[in-house]
């Protein structure tokens, strides 16, 4: 999608606690069906912004007490870009790799069903060089 065309249609900055997550959730999901897509792909998206802001609460902030995340949702010509801002200490996003679905164990999936159910999701620097970035796209109309 290109930037010089994309619509911001919705921001949000909410503490990064877990029980903030179900007023995130219906508030990407009304944006998800602003957009045009149909209920899978609103539901993987949806699951997408989930995961990926657990892994805020957890990785990024983990046993701080507090913390911001800051979602911003823009429309494209061709579906969404979901950004997903935190301001914790900078990740090597070489460590956020997906885990072999043969090591099992309980938890760390996240970015395995980010990747399944999402056309990108790729980290960023962040906005001046602070926190993390993951920014994530679905196209309309595309199977993943």
């Amino acid at each position: 999608m290109s930037a010089a065309r994309d619509e911001r249609i919705l921001e949000l900055r909410f503490p990064a606690q877990a029980d903030r997550m179900a007023m995130v959730r219906a508030s990407v999901r009304s944006a998800a069906r602003f957009c045009g897509f149909d209920e899978r792909d609103t539901n993987d998206i949806v699951l997408a912004v989930g995961e990926a802001c657990q892994n805020v609460i957890l990785h990024s902030y983990g046993e701080q007490d507090s913390g911001d995340i800051v979602l911003g949702i823009l429309r494209g010509v061709q579906g969404i870009t979901l950004r997903i801002v935190d301001f914790a200490a900078p990740l090597d996003p070489a460590t956020l790799a997906p885990r072999d679905l043969d090591d099992l164990k309980p938890g760390g999936l996240g970015m395995h069903i980010i990747h399944q159910v999402m056309d990108s999701a790729d980290f960023l620097p962040g906005p001046g060089g602070v926190g993390n970035l993951l920014q994530m796209t679905k196209k309309v109309g595309v199977t993943t």
